[in-house]
């Protein structure tokens, strides 16, 4: 069998995987900051290593998959005397509840430890300490800077995003006192809290927080090592998040922590970047619910988490209204497909496909940097030999046919972390209101061919007295519900 092979962000090329410790796999992924909602790009993110972890653990490394939490952040006090203040750990227990609550919609498997950054203050000031004494930090004002001009003379910063370090300014984060670095490129490792800043530790140094980059170091390294395979995240925080944290790890330990930097790509809304600021943004549960104006109908997780698997984890996902209608169909003709294959009649040779093949090429298409759309395609070629076979045209033997259910659950449920819903949950009902609406709308198109506007006109009213508001334009007809 082909080896896997995995995209690495240092390199630029993709590696052979080859763990530090036979049959087994640290990796970190970088969790969500639980002070908004998550959004649908995070949930892309959490996706693609989600496929990545069952993969792994399907080939039989053992992984230790560790996914943290960031609950220390930048709240400050702005409230007048007398009004109620705001209690930083209540605003994180709210938006730690929504992380779990929308990710367990897409059926994500949970990481073998979710560690807190709050939970981790001692192991940061400790790693301060160190990198303090390895002469690459320096403390004033209570703040400790992270010395990348001093850093880059024995080290290469910079090398992870291919960035020029007199070209860097590490202002990751918008806090006060920036001016008292030595160099614009520092980043802080402690920031002192001003009197206005709510979540503050004591400190070597003064009474403060840690800084964005620090946590992830310590985390990552109390729990997978100095040396570990697999670093992922969004690209985004390919800088300067990522490249901060390879500068802390290498101070440190004096070499490099992390084999594999792996970065899946950005998600867009109709073909333009998701912002809040815009409007041009939308929350998982808003799709789901139907509750949006960028749908025209509501869509079931398993659904959402089908089309982005049908990109590439490094390629840019454009989601839009027809693009999930489609998804939703092929979606909806895997799920037939594998739905049918126990009702198929065995015959006693098999003809039509190679199963074998087949499977090989399903595991070539995974081994290649986890190509799920490549998976998906080989998929789709058994279901036309599933329904050829349910219509008569190729056979099938009892052997063969218990190793084709047995292989497309494996790569459907176990892989691509796929289900099929309950037959009770509601989005069903609404597939079926879908299906309904989607017929009316041929019968109305049917009879404007045929000139009878009376019947077309009748379709469309009785439809907007429903609160279903039909849209003609030259691609066709599509609805919205009111």
């Amino acid at each position: 069998m082909q080896k896997l092979q995995l995209f690495n962000s240092l390199s630029g090329k993709k590696e052979i995987f080859k763990p530090i410790v036979k049959d087994y796999v640290g990796m970190y992924v970088c969790g969500p900051t639980v002070y908004s909602n998550v959004h649908l790009g995070n949930c892309r993110t959490w996706i693609s290593f989600d496929l990545i972890y069952r993969y792994l653990k399907h080939l039989g490394y053992k992984v230790r998959y560790v996914r943290n939490i960031t609950d220390v952040g930048h709240l400050e006090e702005d409230s007048d005397d007398g009004e109620e203040k705001i209690e930083p750990m209540e605003v994180v227990q709210k938006y730690t509840v929504d992380f779990f609550q929308t990710i367990s919609l897409f059926n994500l498997l949970p990481p073998s430890i979710e560690p807190t950054a709050t939970g981790h203050i001692i192991d940061q000031i400790e790693l301060i300490k160190l990198i303090i004494k390895k002469g690459y930090a320096y403390e004033i004002n209570g703040s400790v800077y992270f010395d990348v001009l001093k850093f880059n003379k024995s080290f290469n910063y910079g090398k992870l995003s291919n960035r020029k370090i007199e070209e860097l300014i590490s202002n990751t984060r918008s806090i006060e006192g920036q001016n008292d670095k030595k160099n614009p490129q520092d980043f802080a490792l402690w920031k002192k809290a001003e009197a206005k800043h709510i979540m503050r530790w004591p400190s070597p140094w003064s009474n403060g927080f840690p800084g964005w980059h620090l946590e992830c170091t310590a985390m990552s390294t109390k729990y997978l090592g100095k040396k570990f395979d697999i670093h992922g995240g969004g690209l985004d925080l390919k800088f300067p998040h990522h490249e901060c944290e390879i500068a802390q790890g290498e101070a440190i330990t004096g070499e490099k922590q992390v084999n594999y930097w792996v970065h899946s790509n950005m998600l867009t809304l109709n073909g333009k970047k998701m912002s809040k600021s815009t409007g041009n943004n939308i929350l998982p549960k808003d799709i789901i619910d139907g509750n949006n104006t960028f749908f025209s109908k509501s869509f079931k997780p398993e659904v959402i988490r089908f089309y982005m698997l049908q990109s590439h984890y490094r390629n840019i996902v454009d989601i839009s209204n027809d693009a999930l209608l489609a998804s939703e169909r092929g979606f909806n003709k895997l799920v037939s497909a594998i739905n049918l294959i126990d009702n198929l009649k065995v015959s006693s040779t098999s003809n039509g496909f190679d199963l074998i093949k087949w499977e090989k090429t399903c595991y070539e298409s995974m081994n290649d940097d986890f190509n799920s759309p490549l998976l998906l395609a080989q998929l789709f070629e058994a279901v036309k030999y599933i329904n050829s076979i349910n219509n008569d045209k190729f056979s099938i033997s009892n052997k063969d046919l218990i190793f084709l259910k047995n292989k497309m659950n494996i790569f459907f449920y176990e892989v691509l972390g796929l289900k099929i819903p309950n037959s009770n949950d509601k989005s069903i009902l609404n597939n079926k209101i879908d299906g309904t609406i989607n017929l009316l709308i041929k019968y109305r198109e049917k009879a404007r061919l045929n000139n009878d506007f009376e019947t077309s006109d009748l379709i469309r009213d009785e439809l907007l007295k429903l609160g279903v508001k039909l849209n003609d334009s030259k691609d066709g007809t599509n609805y919205i519900i009111n």
